[in-house]
């Protein structure tokens, strides 16, 4: 009930045995939804999009050049991102900040400036159409753009995890503390690293770099994971949480549907193709069980982008390669590792289960289980362009038992 005088609202405990409180209610902004609100730039929500180059631009004071939001459902607390546009011949403002960032570059050439402290050592390094680089935690950094043509990027932040944590921006950006393990002063710290070692929890491919020059054409090593000829690699970038991976389906290909919870976001960097997700709910076959008007769809090129689980709970979805070049994704989840935010206790048994199929007790469905319309759907994709499926059929038989 509220009270006119004092302009409060009193609680009552309920009478017999109703239940107290409000029963349905909208989901409240968080601390960093409010701060988004306040640049007063545009927030893309949803799905996804076809391309990052569709957004409309606004003007952004605080950055010093040209933005646009961009929260996929399923992200929500999980992670931030943003594209934003350098002016031609121009530079962003200078910033620091406690919150983890990483940086695509969808166009353009320029140079990157990070700083600890005014007056100290400086690194300066070169970046292009395609190259992904990390700012190490609460160091200054100073993005200029080389041509006189605007530069883009998509920026992926844990913003959202420090400011509903914290809820002081002041601090967030102001905090006079140098992580000293995040930074080196050595002069290669920015310099490319190609040697590939097994990550230390999953012993998949993973590399020790601060800048990949080109995540376009960049070699990746063969998984096998996803689909045939998989390659993929995990870039591990100034210590960072935020985890994220490139991986690539060979021509003619797609990967075999799984499921996870809400976090990631796949992001093309070269070719074309859709992806399909739905809730783990519906089962392996949604359009044979009747389900198939609850399945979502979303089409995009290089630089166009999908969450990959947008319902919060497990989600199925399933990537298909539809170009006459290999399908290369780039996957952000921010401070979400699948094998760390699992609330198990240390040394708890775990399996790689997105790789493993439903039949070994994992979530992933092979190819002679899944629902035949992906199949069907597919090969006529491809021949409507000219392209033939490399998928055998043998894939699709189910093995012998004890096979």
């Amino acid at each position: 009930m509220h009270d006119e005088i004092s302009n409060k609202v009193h609680w009552h405990e309920p009478l017999d045995e109703d239940r107290a409180g409000h029963g349905r209610f909208g989901q409240p902004l968080s601390d960093y939804d409010q701060f988004m609100e306040q640049d007063d730039i545009p927030i893309y929500r949803g799905l996804g999009l076809s391309s990052v180059k569709d957004l409309q631009l606004v003007d952004w004071p605080r950055m010093g050049g040209r933005g646009h939001y961009i929260q996929l459902h399923g992200t929500e607390g999980k992670w931030g991102c943003y594209v934003v546009e350098v002016p031609a011949a121009g530079a962003l403002i200078p910033e620091k900040h406690i919150y983890e960032e990483i940086f695509l570059v969808v166009e353009g050439r320029g140079t990157t400036e990070v700083w600890l402290e005014d007056g100290g050592h400086k690194h300066v390094f070169e970046w292009q159409a395609g190259s992904l680089f990390s700012i190490p935690v609460n160091a200054y950094h100073r993005i200029v753009n080389a041509t006189n043509q605007p530069a883009l990027l998509i920026a992926g932040t844990t913003a959202p995890n420090l400011m509903d944590l914290i809820g002081n921006t002041d601090f967030i950006f102001n905090a006079p503390y140098n992580f000293a393990d995040r930074y080196s002063k050595e002069e290669d710290y920015y310099k490319a690293v190609e040697e590939i070692e097994p990550d230390p929890i999953r012993g998949l491919a993973m590399r020790r770099t601060n800048l990949v020059p080109d995540v376009v054409n960049c070699e990746l090593p063969l998984d096998n994971r996803r689909s045939p000829g998989y390659r993929r690699v995990e870039p591990f970038m100034t210590g960072n949480k935020f985890y994220l991976w490139l991986g690539q389906h060979e021509t003619g290909r797609y990967s075999k549907a799984h499921a996870h919870s809400s976090a990631a976001v796949l992001i093309c960097v070269k070719g074309s193709g859709y992806t399909y997700t739905w809730p783990e709910e519906l089962g392996v076959n949604p359009w044979k069980n009747g389900h198939g008007d609850k399945v979502q769809r979303i089409d995009y090129g290089q630089f166009g982008m999908v969450s990959a689980a947008p319902g919060g709970a497990r989600w199925y979805h399933q990537h298909f390669n539809t170009s006459s070049e290999p399908f290369r994704l780039s996957a952000w989840f921010g401070p979400n590792h699948p094998s760390l935010v699992t609330g198990l206790r240390p040394g708890a048994e775990q399996t790689d289960y997105t790789a493993m199929d439903v039949t070994e007790g994992g979530t992933a469905i092979p190819y002679w289980m899944e629902d035949p319309h992906f199949r069907q759907e597919f090969e006529a994709k491809l021949e409507a362009n000219g392209a033939k499926s490399r998928m055998e059929p043998s894939r699709y038989v189910e093995p012998e038992k004890g096979a």
